[in-house]
This record gives structure tokens, sequence and C-alpha cells, in this order.
């Protein structure tokens, strides 16, 4: 049986050559898409290529769409094999309202398709969050920086932090308090602190599943732009490697170019 490996934000730019790049490894790929009819073009596109593609609408910030997306896998494939958590924004300005909507889709949005999938996944699955550079948590204070980036950082305690981060903004305090002003950077530091938190909740799983993020680099895509040094093809890599890994593969670790990254 061919595993079975979802990709949100799969119609365009590294989430496409994921999605691409899975199937070529006789991965059937179930493409996530905000906008069904991109979704379907963009299947539909690889499926010309003799990929084993199907689409299906995903918006990481919706629970009914995740829901829905869920109760499909599990009735139409009988579970999951990869997750890859790919669908992001990156907002122009800043202020509370893009704060909030940047955590929400970045940070909540790949821990409510993981909550959501993690039940159906079967024995030696992977997860794979896509981060970014950006995601250093030496932008933030070194109080905020120790609090992120402890071992024993618990779910409750990282959730707790993103949310202040957006009423610290919205108060008008998120400098005094330590938070650069940038939400995106914002929600990857807690992207790279929720892989580790959900390594850890793995550890006494049982099913060897592992999770790990991808920094792709600065990627020649519609968020990247046309003057990124890297392609697609060479972004895709690093995450695609992380949903193939072997069964001592590592866990919990942030990568680039298959390289523990330091953030």
């Amino acid at each position: 049986m061919k595993r079975v490996a979802v990709v949100s934000g799969g119609n365009r730019g590294i989430g496409l050559e994921i999605c691409r790049q899975l199937a070529r490894r006789a991965v059937h790929v179930v493409l996530g898409s905000r906008d069904e009819g991109r979704g379907r073009a963009a299947a539909a596109a690889l499926a010309e290529q003799g990929l084993s593609v199907e689409p299906r609408r995903l918006d990481v910030s919706d629970e009914a769409s995740v829901a829905d997306l869920a109760r499909a896998l599990a009735a139409e494939h009988g579970g999951v094999d990869i997750v890859v958590n790919n669908a992001g924004i990156a907002m122009k300005g800043f202020d509370a309202e893009v704060a909030r909507a940047t955590i929400d889709v970045n940070f909540f949005g790949p821990l409510r398709v993981t909550d959501a999938l993690l039940p159906l996944m079967r024995p030696e699955g992977r997860v794979v969050m896509v981060t970014s550079g950006l995601g250093d948590r030496r932008s933030v204070s070194a109080s905020l920086g120790a609090q992120l980036g402890k071992d024993d950082l618990r779910r409750d305690e990282l959730v707790g932090l993103m949310r202040r981060f957006v009423d610290d903004v919205r108060a008008g305090r998120h400098t005094a308090e330590g938070w650069p002003s940038s939400a995106y950077a914002v929600s990857k530091i807690g992207l790279n602190a929720l892989t580790g938190v959900l390594a850890r909740e793995l550890a006494g799983d049982g099913r060897g599943i592992l999770c790990n993020a991808a920094c792709p680099g600065w990627v020649r895509t519609d968020m990247g732009g046309a003057n990124a040094p890297r392609s697609v093809e060479e972004g895709a890599e690093t995450p695609v490697w992380l949903a193939l890994l072997p069964s001592d593969g590592p866990q919990g670790g942030v990568f680039r170019d298959r390289a523990p990254a330091s953030w």
C-alpha cells in the first residue's frame, strides 16, 4: 500500500514542489489548498505527469476545514503516513490584526492540523514543519528566548507565549516585553519550539512517529520574491528528506540542507 502524505499550502511554491517530489517517490499526495480551484489545477498538473495526487480543500485557520480533511482521510485512506505543515502567510505591515492572523495561521494552523491527523497516523509516521531562518529566538529578549528554548517547555506554556505576543502587540507594549516587530518571525520561532514540544509528547506514543522542522532557505516563490537565491527544488529538498526519514532518524530538530540548524 502506498504511503499517504498530506501537504498544506500545496498549490504553489515550495508546497507544490514538496508534493511533486514526494509523489515521484511513490507516495500518494493529498494536496491541501485553501483555494479549491487552485488546488484542483495544481493537482491536475501533477497528475498529468503521472503522479498520484489528489486535491483537498484545507484552510488551516478553520477548525471545520481541518476536521473535514481528517474525516475524509480516515474514510478514504484509512489513515495517513506523512504530514507536511507548509501553509503560511507573510503579511505586509505590523499591527494587532497582522499579529493575530499570522500567529493563527503560521503557529496554530500546524498545531490544528497535526492534532487532527495524529490519531490517524500509521506507525513510522512523519510530521514536518516548514519553518524559516527568521525563526531565530535571538530576535527576542534573553528572557523570552530562554523560555522558548528550554528543553522541558510544555504545550500550554508555548501556547500562552504566542497568545501573549498578540496581546502585547494589541496593548502597544510588545517592544518593552522583548518581542520584535515581526509577527512572521515570532510565528516561526513558535513553530520551531512547537516542533520540540510535539516530539517530546510523541516520546511515549509507541508508533515511532518523528517530528522535525525544515528551513528551506530563501527561495524564489511568490513569498520569497524573484531575487531569492534558491530554487523551489532546493527549498523542498530538506522537507522531503525529513518526510522520508528512516526509523533511526532525528527527532525534534530544526534542519537546513539536511543538517541541524540553530534557532
